[in-house]
């Protein structure tokens, strides 16, 4: 059974590792131009295939039957070829949107419910909470609901964004200010690239429930995956490769005061884990093109803090690093949802009387401990955990390690 993906460009994707934990069928990127379409559809060399961008619509005109829930939403991405030879398409985003809902907790029954955007995620989440019984409201650029007048919808109890808005590599922005929104119950972000998008920041901070698309990546496969192999497969499966992914996608952040070992533990986690370490302080000196030091004598400390947070960009937005930061890159409120978006922030605790001070400007001209004073509710802030770094950095890295393996 040879199964794929069929897009134009398609990049990287999730899908043939996803499919790997679902079945053992082979699982191939198809990447084809709008006119070889027709085609492969006809007598391409698959069983079946998910459909991706920009061709859910544009394949309809080639099979031959529709499940009801594609001939409702006007869009594919899973096509099956019969043993007749005949082609089936179906939509398995309902599924992922509906799962998604659920594992949420979101109650949505007459509520109303706002949905950013008017493209294909759009209507699928649209017709999931109409079925569920949700009064939606659909946002887009212009129109009768438009983000001129969000204001009458103040009332609102659900949002799901279905825009790309906050999507890497543009991350950083929100389609909406959820202050705006104040009976808000449940925040929903089919994006999944960043982990945490401006928008479920946002949400997090206020208190709001939310959660972003991961989970609607794996449950539209696994129903995709029963039909390339017409088996049911148990929705308990969904966990556990959600759970990898989501931990495989996010960051390793590390941060604490100045020498108390980051980039020695950021080094061993990166061996034991197979993962790619990143020195935010050594990309600073490559934007500077100087040393630390000679950037704080020729910048002051404000220079550099705006170099680092230029680094923290660049690098926090990426997925799968093991990144170390510099101490003091909590002094800035604006470095916390760069960290924040796409990993997990680890505060290395090590008595301070073991940091050393050589070649660090801010340690040399402050006493250590008046230093960690005003440092240490900022690192409680921005921290997920904190973790002790006083013995061996073999026990300090199993330790984090433990630590990532029980999060989700």
């Amino acid at each position: 059974m040879k199964c794929g993906l069929l897009g134009r460009k398609l990049g990287h994707s999730y899908s043939p590792q996803i499919h790997s934990m679902l079945g053992s069928y082979d699982y191939c990127l198809f990447e084809k131009e709008p006119e070889e379409l027709e085609a492969f559809l006809r007598s391409g060399d698959f069983s079946g295939i998910n459909v991706t961008i920009p061709y859910k619509k544009a394949v309809i005109p080639f099979l031959d039957d529709l499940s009801p829930v594609a001939r409702r939403l006007g869009a594919v991405n899973t096509v099956v070829r019969r043993p007749d030879g005949t082609l089936f398409g179906h939509n398995t985003d309902y599924f992922g949107f509906r799962s998604l809902i659920l594992r949420a907790g979101a109650q949505v029954s007459g509520k109303k419910a706002l949905v950013l955007g008017s493209g294909g995620a759009s209507n699928t989440a649209v017709s999931v909470l109409q079925e569920l019984g949700a009064r939606v409201v659909v946002i887009s650029r212009s129109g009768e609901n438009n983000y001129g007048n969000l204001y009458l919808h103040a009332d609102a109890s659900i949002l799901v964004n279905a825009t790309p808005v906050g999507m890497y590599p543009a991350t950083g922005v929100s389609p909406v200010r959820l202050e705006d929104f104040p009976k808000l119950e449940c925040v929903l972000d089919v994006i999944y690239n960043p982990a945490r998008t401006k928008l479920l920041l946002d949400a997090q901070r206020l208190g709001i429930p939310c959660a972003n698309g991961l989970w609607m990546l794996v449950a539209q496969a696994k129903e995709a995956a029963e039909y390339f192999t017409g088996n049911p497969i148990p929705d308990h499966v969904m966990e556990p490769i959600y759970r990898e992914l989501s931990h495989q996608m996010q960051n390793i952040i590390l941060i604490g005061m100045p020498g108390c070992g980051k980039s020695t533990i950021a080094a061993l986690l990166a061996e034991t884990t197979g993962r790619k370490a990143a020195d935010a302080d050594e990309l600073v000196c490559r934007l500077a093109g100087i040393s630390i030091p000679e950037i704080f004598a020729r910048d002051a400390e404000e220079g550099f803090r705006a170099l680092e947070t230029q680094a923290l960009d660049e690098l926090c937005k990426q997925s799968g690093l093991v990144i170390s930061t510099g101490g003091g890159c909590v002094t800035r409120p604006e470095n916390l949802p760069l960290l924040r978006q796409n990993g997990r922030v680890i505060w290395l605790k090590r008595n301070l009387e073991k940091l050393p001070t050589d070649g660090r400007p801010l340690s040399q001209a402050n006493r250590l401990t008046d230093l960690y004073a005003r440092r240490e509710p900022l690192y409680t802030a921005f921290s997920d955990v904190s973790i002790d770094n006083n013995g061996t950095p073999q026990d300090t890295a199993a330790a984090i390690i433990r630590y990532w393996e029980e999060s989700e």
